[in-house]
């Protein structure tokens, strides 16, 4: 059997009956695969024209909860006065000079079994999931989260606090996409396998989610989630944080309004410059 169907076989398994040595075996296969890009849990796909251009490989996302499963809860600490606990399968990414990754000094982790390219910065402290990828020239920035099987593009900005959501469970379910040369803003939000398209702009603050319509002030459309496709931001779109009147009566009497995130422009030569400064962080 080759490698994706061991690892559906294996999570097909009852725990107490598996063959453990060989289990481990697979998914440290996978593991290794995951760690330098050749697999990945999503990747482009022309065909999925409802998902965004993307599709998803299931099997790599069951293959990392087996390993969960498979893991022991083991000592891993630096030393005394840094105390980790974690499942064995799991430990830290090992990162040398040649995989010229620029890592700030100040207590970043990137869990084993995920994919960093040549070329990327991460600024202390930030995390990076099992399953993640991201891609080359991108920069993480302080207090910024990568989650699990979320994939990100060349040269994005992931601004300060920004949290790109994990998605492993349910196994179908589509991770965060974040594609190339998008500029993310701090104390942002991106979850529920939402996709944002190549060079859009998500405004400081702006959170999107399965459940957050987005509201088109320039194509004057509406994108939401559907039980067949994920919530999809369009190439070069500005994302801003905004707010939409309440319908019920109550609602109007009060003027009340809830939030609700407003494409108010597509990128231009303006936006770029604006953002230009993203580059000199490189």
């Amino acid at each position: 059997m080759n490698l994706k169907e061991r690892i559906e076989s294996f999570y097909a398994q009852d725990l107490d009956k598996i063959d453990r040595r060989l289990a481990i075996k697979a998914f440290n296969e996978l593991k290794f695969f995951l760690n330098c890009g050749d697999v990945r849990a999503a990747a482009p796909s022309e065909a999925c024209t409802n998902t965004g251009g993307w599709m998803v490989n299931d099997w790599v996302k069951k293959g990392i909860l087996l390993g969960f499963r498979l893991g022991e809860l083991s000592d891993i600490s630096i030393d005394e006065n840094f105390r980790y606990f974690d499942k064995n399968t799991y430990p830290l990414k090992k990162i040398t000079l040649e995989n010229q990754i620029r890592i700030v000094p100040g207590g970043s982790s990137i869990r084993d079994g995920s994919y960093i390219a040549p070329g990327v910065m991460i600024m202390p402290p930030a995390y990076a999931n099992v399953g993640a990828y991201i891609d080359s020239e991108t920069m993480i920035d302080s207090h910024a989260l990568v989650g699990s099987c979320a994939q990100l593009g060349k040269r994005i900005h992931v601004s300060a606090a920004a949290q790109i959501g994990g998605v492993l469970e349910p196994i179908g379910a589509m991770p965060v996409i974040i594609e190339d040369d998008v500029f993310i803003g701090g104390n942002s939000g991106i979850f529920e396998g939402t996709i944002v398209k190549n060079k859009a702009v998500i405004a400081a603050g702006v959170i999107l989610t399965g459940s957050t319509p987005v509201y088109d002030l320039i194509k004057e459309k509406i994108y939401r989630k559907t039980d067949k496709a994920p919530l999809v931001i369009p190439e070069g779109a500005v994302v801003v944080p905004g707010t939409r009147a309440v319908s019920a009566q109550f609602g109007q009497e009060h003027k009340v309004s809830i939030y609700a995130p407003v494409i108010i422009k597509y990128r231009d030569y303006n936006t770029d410059a604006a953002t230009i400064l993203e580059e000199s962080l490189r």
